[in-house]
């Protein structure tokens, strides 16, 4: 793999980032990390969603103009962002200058090409999706079944684009190529909405929504939504559509995956690729759609005054370092399933497999090598054994999970070799051996430990940067070694560690933090 390139949906700024947010960029940072580890040119991009009527009406209730609740809210990503350690390489606003130019052109080529017509219509339009609906999208209360809210009728005059032109292409290229989803069980789902998909509103009028980017040959109407929003993931990477493109589109775009929730799945594996269709552009490599994350098994709600904040997490448990958040949002929902958060279950698992298994492995074994052998690793204890095998089968287990976007499972296959190695410890006891004098034999043990333990902390690197880099550190590798360079007896002889060195990668969360707020 010569390049790598992954994005995000860009959330919408009518509110601050809660969890669910939070989900989403950390399962794609994890990804990147990966990735990185894998190749040399890579892009991840991200964003906020800053036009629209929801953005305008809240504004104005709150008197200040659109662009400065833009700037405030979008700010708040950038900042939960920084505090979840999300690496991303451009931030992009759709309203930043260059995008706005952009959607612009790609709007008058659309409808040059007369993939874009002007059409009176009257319909039921959602808010909350931003979307005009039909009856049979409705629940039997005649309420948006995302929103809960009952759509308003609208009548005006719009700019249409030809959806229905592309439905059997995107039919046949769905069939064609099954990791175009991801999951494949959601590739049935999205052939089920085209089969009654029409023409799509991409304007509004702007006597009933001014928060948007002009239409260049009609200023009377605004670009809305599905050309703005969609369009940032090419325009981010300077999309020309009329001429020559810039050097990140030539050498990032098509997109390896585009992650997204499976709320707006049909949006993004309809909408966006009939859109790339339209302008001859490749499709991006794999549209893949996580689950929801649930509050304590409930669907967050302002209503129910369930939404958290990954700060609100991170404060709770006295958290200087984001690491076991990012850990148990990864692990806390199968690919492509739902999650769900509690404190409770967070404390469980991060105790478990950070601090009982990984960190306290790690620890204990160091702590008995400067115990029997000064902190020094003798050429008679390198050597090669069970661990040798399971930590490099492993690599291959990781990177086939990390190709399906399955980063749960990924995270499992590096927590069973720890645990194979717990047991390995436990079975053979060094401390044993030691006291027989078999020392030969006791450093031989600790060697394997740690040689498995330099494999797991650039594993665990994706999820964990900080305590991965805490390993790397007492075991003396460079954390930002490649997968590729990881082979077996990757310690030589010589001093491993003083016993000043030695500090837990990860304290136990005890039951006092957990109820702390």
């Amino acid at each position: 793999m010569n390049k790598f390139m992954v994005t995000t949906a860009i959330d919408y700024v009518n509110g601050a980032p809660h969890i669910g947010h939070a989900f989403e960029k950390i399962l794609t940072d994890v990804l990147f990390r990966h990735f990185k580890q894998r190749c040399d040119k890579t892009f991840f991009l991200t964003g906020t969603d800053e036009h629209g009527i929801k953005i305008q009406k809240t504004a104005a209730t709150m008197g200040i103009e659109p662009k400065q609740l833009c700037d405030e809210n979008s700010q708040k990503f950038k900042d939960a962002w920084a505090l979840l350690d999300i690496n991303y390489d451009k931030f992009i606003r759709t309203t930043d200058e260059q995008h706005k130019k952009i959607v612009q052109e790609i709007f008058e080529k659309l409808l040059k090409k007369g993939d874009i017509y002007k059409h009176k219509y009257e319909g039921l339009y959602c808010s909350g999706c931003e979307s005009f609906l039909s009856p049979k999208d409705l629940d039997e209360n005649g309420c948006c079944p995302i929103h809960g809210k009952k759509p308003e009728l609208v009548s005006e005059e719009n700019y249409f684009f030809k959806l229905t032109k592309y439905k059997d292409a995107i039919i046949k290229y769905i069939k064609e190529n099954p990791d175009f989803i991801m999951p494949s069980f959601r590739a049935n789902e999205v052939l089920n909405q085209l089969e009654n998909i029409e023409d799509i509103s991409v304007s509004r009028a702007k006597s009933n929504v001014n928060w948007g980017i002009e239409v260049k040959s009609d200023p009377e109407q605004v670009i809305y939504v599905w050309i703005d929003a969609l369009s940032n993931y090419i325009t981010a990477l300077n999309y020309n559509p009329n001429g020559e493109s810039g050097e990140n589109f030539k050498t990032f775009w098509p997109a390896n995956f585009q992650i997204i929730g499976k709320d707006i799945l049909k949006f993004h594996s309809i909408y966006w690729i009939a859109i790339l269709m339209a302008l001859e552009v490749e499709l991006p490599k794999t549209i893949y759609a996580h689950g929801w994350i649930t509050i304590d098994k409930n669907k967050m709600s302002k209503s129910t005054g369930n939404v958290i904040s990954p700060k609100t997490v991170m404060d709770a448990f006295e958290l200087s370092e984001p690491d076991a958040f990012r850990y148990f949002m990864c692990v806390s929902a199968p690919s492509g399933k739902d999650g769900n958060y509690s404190d409770e279950d967070f404390k469980e698992r991060v105790n478990a497999d950070l601090a009982n298994n990984m960190g306290n492995l790690l620890n204990r074994s160091l702590n008995m090598l400067c115990k029997y052998f000064d902190g020094n690793i003798l050429e008679e204890h390198i050597c090669e054994n069970i661990l040798t095998a399971s930590s490099m089968n492993a690599i291959a287990k990781v990177k086939a999970h990390f190709d399906k976007v399955e980063i749960s499972e990924a995270a499992s296959e590096i927590i069973n070799i720890v645990d194979e190695a717990n047991k390995f410890i436990n079975d053979n006891a060094p401390w044993t051996l030691a006291k027989e004098g078999k020392m030969r034999e006791c450093g031989e043990v600790l060697y394997s430990i740690f040689d498995l333990m330099c494999k797991v902390a650039i594993l665990i690197y994706p999820y964990c940067p900080n305590i991965a880099a805490n390993m790397a550190q007492q075991l003396k590798i460079d954390i930002n070694m490649k997968l590729d360079e990881l082979k077996p007896k990757m310690i030589k002889a010589g001093k491993l560690i003083e016993k000043s060195e030695i500090q837990p990668v990860f304290l136990r969360l005890d039951s006092e933090f957990a109820v702390k707020k």
